[in-house]
């Protein structure tokens, strides 16, 4: 039977076995299928997810977290795949993505898993069923059709498809600039992902147009733009200044892509539209700076504060801690009335301008607001970051608490300016339902640029095990607040993280 479908199918027949053997499981589980099915970034499966705004590198990632469900025998998946092609392609031919959509609609519990990891089954099922209509539809009205050999004096059909091929290449480009950037200027994990995944929505949406006539119409050296070069092409100051130049250039491109598409395919014009919303989004968070991150990237301790656990007084305590190089304080009350949170906000404001240090508010970016603090930290169950800076404004901080990689990528997708990881270890201020531990600590440092730092439990005596871990900046409570003397506390503290560099 093995002649009957493609080496593609094969591949991943063969790596679902795979992995299924190493992980100990009685056959390939479904999980094992997809991760198979989406392990080639250039497969049929992982395009037909990203044209249909699924994000396929969050769902390779995260399929281990999937039901380890037992699949059907091959034969009883590749019978149900050419099945669905039938169905939805009048088709019997095995491919890849046939086989993905099988895997996905083969257990129900399955299927409502990947539909709570933002994967629906319905939605890969309208990607399959309008790749079939795009493709034998109807061809368009000879105005709005690409033909080789038809005047371009009266249509100008061919320089409309220059146009789309000279855009596309700018828009690869300008995207390859930005994967650069984030991989190895900002050393982010996340971003890097978030800039591939574009790549491939690019390329995915590249299938919706005649690749042939995109190739037959470029004709670089009668393309009059390449001789001639704006004031400043050749002189960058900065990695930040090149990437916010191609962010322009991308999402230039694909407004010009967007227009000239529709003369082309629809599909096409709305998936650039799409890609080009997308692009404003990660620009927005890829280029985020100003003068009030200064500081937080050099903070290394940051100290919540609960008035009533304070051994001092707060404004003593924050003097002290400051002094010792602590540069960012919370105020975290939850038992008092607004009122009083209020005030007291505004005492801590005056006493962290003296400090010259940063002043954030828990959970609440009302009062923030009103005390005029540099920001607010919130949990996972507060506002969001966009509707805190609805009430604080853009120039705000906005810090958020994560327990896991997916609230990581979250909060940093979201805009967050820092994120707060743990807990690492127990704690005598707050009680926990489980702890993320070191091994999250490992994971959020290194998956991450903004600024992170390690909580839950931090003290002179595990802040060792936490820098071991990964963690360059923490957040501190109760060995501060109910310290004798804080500035021997944060004193070394900061000893600990000098040592890493």
């Amino acid at each position: 039977m093995s002649h009957e479908i493609s080496p593609a199918v094969e591949r991943a027949s063969h790596a679902a076995v795979q992995r299924a053997a190493v992980a100990g499981a009685a056959g390939p589980r479904l999980q094992d299928w997809v991760l198979a099915l989406l392990a080639d970034d250039e497969g049929r499966p992982f395009e037909l997810l990203l044209r249909m705004g699924i994000d396929a590198v969050s769902l390779r990632n995260r399929a281990t977290n999937l039901p380890e469900t037992l699949a059907p025998s091959e034969a009883e998946l590749f019978t149900a795949a050419r099945r669905h092609g039938i169905r939805l392609r009048g088709d019997p031919d095995l491919t890849t993505d046939l086989l993905l959509y099988a895997v996905m609609v083969s257990h129900d519990d399955f299927a409502r898993a990947l539909d709570r990891h933002g994967a629906s089954p319905a939605i890969v099922e309208r990607g399959l069923i309008g790749a079939n209509m795009a493709a034998e539809s109807t061809p368009a009205p000879a105005s709005a059709t690409f033909a080789p050999g038809r005047p371009t004096d009266t249509l100008g059909a061919t320089d409309a498809v220059r146009i789309l091929d000279a855009n596309l290449n700018r828009a690869r480009e300008a995207l390859r600039v930005l994967d650069d950037y984030v991989r190895f200027v900002r050393n982010d994990r996340i971003l890097t992902d978030e800039l591939k995944s574009l790549r491939h929505r690019v390329a995915a949406a590249t299938e919706l147009l005649p690749s042939r006539l995109l190739l037959e119409s470029r004709d670089t050296p009668g393309d009059v733009g390449t001789s001639i070069a704006a004031s400043g092409e050749y002189s960058r100051t900065s990695p930040e200044q090149v990437a916010q130049v191609n962010f322009k250039r991308l999402q230039e491109s694909l407004r010009s892509l967007e227009e000239f598409g529709k003369l082309e395919s629809a599909a096409f014009a709305r998936e650039a539209e799409a890609i080009r919303y997308q692009a404003y989004t990660l620009e927005k968070v890829v280029l985020k700076s100003g003068a009030r991150h200064e500081p937080l990237l050099a903070a290394k301790i940051y100290v919540l504060l609960t008035g009533a656990q304070c051994v001092g007084t707060l404004d003593w305590t924050i003097a002290e801690a400051a002094a010792a190089g602590a540069s960012v304080f919370q105020l975290r009350e939850k038992t008092v009335s607004d009122r009083e949170l209020l005030r007291l906000a505004r005492q801590v404001r005056e006493w962290t301008r003296r400090a010259k240090v940063l002043f954030i508010v828990n959970d609440r970016p009302d009062i923030a607001k009103l005390a005029e603090a540099d920001g607010v930290h919130l949990g996972q169950d507060d506002l969001t970051v966009h509707d805190a800076r609805q009430i604080l404004g853009p120039n705000a901080l906005v810090g958020v608490s994560t327990h896991d990689p997916d609230q990581v990528r979250g909060a940093v997708l979201d805009g967050a300016d820092y994120i707060g990881v743990g807990p690492t270890f127990p704690s005598s201020t707050k009680a926990f339902d489980r702890l993320a531990g070191l091994d999250f600590v490992r994971e959020a440092f290194a998956a991450t640029s903004i600024p992170a730092f390690a909580l839950g439990g931090i003290t002179p005596e595990t802040i060792g095990e936490a820098v071991r871990a990964g963690a360059t900046r923490v957040a501190v409570s109760a060995c501060v607040a109910t310290a004798d003397e804080p500035r021997d506390v944060v004193r070394r503290m900061m000893e600990a993280l000098e040592e890493t560099g």
